[in-house]
């Protein structure tokens, strides 16, 4: 495929991977960020190319795996109000809440509807005024611009029937939450293109200069990952720490200024849970007080809903990278994507679902690293 093909030359993967294999001398782990990245991962196998000293752990990159049960529940209670539309990429529709699921809810009568765009939610509010339309945001920094367009045009349209259920989760207090963490067994990251198109990677700087890490803003494709690991152990080598983007055809230091501007309008940073790792200071967004009223929480009186999360489900430990997917007593036995214990399993970007999916199905079936 035209634009692709290039990204995935098994000619040029080999190039970087024997430059890789001659420029270490010692053992590193490295985490991606991004779910989308641990998909190409695991479906080229690119962890397995690797030199054996190199060692990929994968983080909390999946926005639907780190959605907290409360919220799912959240969604499931308004979904279940009479009057109401419930709108939601379709990712998030199979992931188990409490007691059940938006699927579930669906299937018992509430009107659930998948769309593809927080701009054709706003769309069904004009056309169903009779209608209560609720969108579920749910995004890292990547999906927040276009989001918070919608609760931008909706305001603008003076619609009164539609609003959303925010989760919306930031990358880089979460880094700092894993650099913190007593566990934590990063040496270096794969930071997610996509979200630094948006945001770029002034936010990135303070963080690998208090961590003396590297950071290596990096593609999606399998030669983009091989590129962004080799830069990665180059500078764990020569004992370097900062940012380096190797996602250049998309990335800039200063990202989409425009795109930040209505994110930042309509949103402001909060405290937020993520689901398995717990409350991380500053990590989330909220809705500016302009834009309080299109708050769903708060408009069906769910906010203050409050889960367990499952003792069954080791999802935390997953999104922090200390346990492979596979590793978890339940994998493939009592969790698979018909009957899941946590959204890892399910999510489009989940790990857990990646492991299923491409077949790494027991510990054994992972190289030792």
């Amino acid at each position: 495929m035209k634009f692709v093909d290039e990204f995935r030359d098994p000619t040029q993967a080999k190039i970087v991977v024997d430059a890789l294999a001659r420029k270490v001398t010692r053992p590193w782990t490295i985490m991606e960020i991004c779910g989308g990245q641990t998909h190409t991962i695991l479906k080229y196998g690119i962890d397995q190319l690797l030199p054996s000293q190199v060692r990929l752990v994968h983080g909390p990159g999946c926005p639907v795996c780190v959605t907290p049960i409360a919220l799912i529940d959240q969604a499931v209670a308004i979904a279940k109000c009479p009057g109401v539309v419930l709108t939601s990429f379709g990712d998030m529709l199979r992931v188990p809440g409490t007691q059940s699921d938006l699927f579930r809810a669906k299937s018992a009568g509430a009107d659930v509807r998948m769309v593809y765009s927080p701009l054709d939610a706003v769309r069904l509010a004009t056309q169903n005024p009779d209608k209560q339309v609720v969108f579920f945001a749910v995004g890292f920094e990547t999906t927040a611009p276009a989001n918070a367009m919608a609760v931008a045009q909706a305001k603008r349209l003076s619609l009164k029937n539609f609003s959303i259920l925010c989760s919306h989760v930031l990358v880089p207090p979460a880094i700092s939450a894993l650099m913190s963490a007593e566990d934590n067994i990063v040496q270096g990251f794969l930071a997610a293109g996509h979200v630094c198109t948006i945001m770029g990677t002034n936010e990135y700087v303070p963080l690998a200069a208090q961590y003396h890490i590297p950071i290596v803003v990096t593609g999606f494709e399998p030669l983009d990952l091989l590129q962004g690991v080799y830069l990665t152990v180059c500078a764990l080598e020569e004992g370097r720490s900062g940012v380096e983007i190797q996602y250049t055809r998309s990335v800039t230091p200063d990202g989409n200024p425009t795109a930040r501007a209505v994110m930042f309008e309509v949103f402001e940073r909060c405290d937020r849970a993520w689901r398995g790792i717990g409350t991380i200071p500053d990590s989330g967004l909220t809705l500016t007080r302009p834009f309080a009223e299109f708050d769903a929480a708060e408009r069906f009186g769910v906010a203050g809903l409050w889960a367990m999360e499952s003792e069954r489900c080791r999802a935390g430990e997953v999104l922090r990278g200390v346990l492979r997917p596979n590793q978890c007593g339940a994998f493939g036995r009592d969790c698979t994507p018909e009957r899941p214990l946590g959204a890892p399993m399910v999510s489009s970007e989940g790990a857990c679902a990646a492991y299923f999916r491409y077949g790494r199905v027991g510990a054994s079936a992972e190289r030792s690293s």
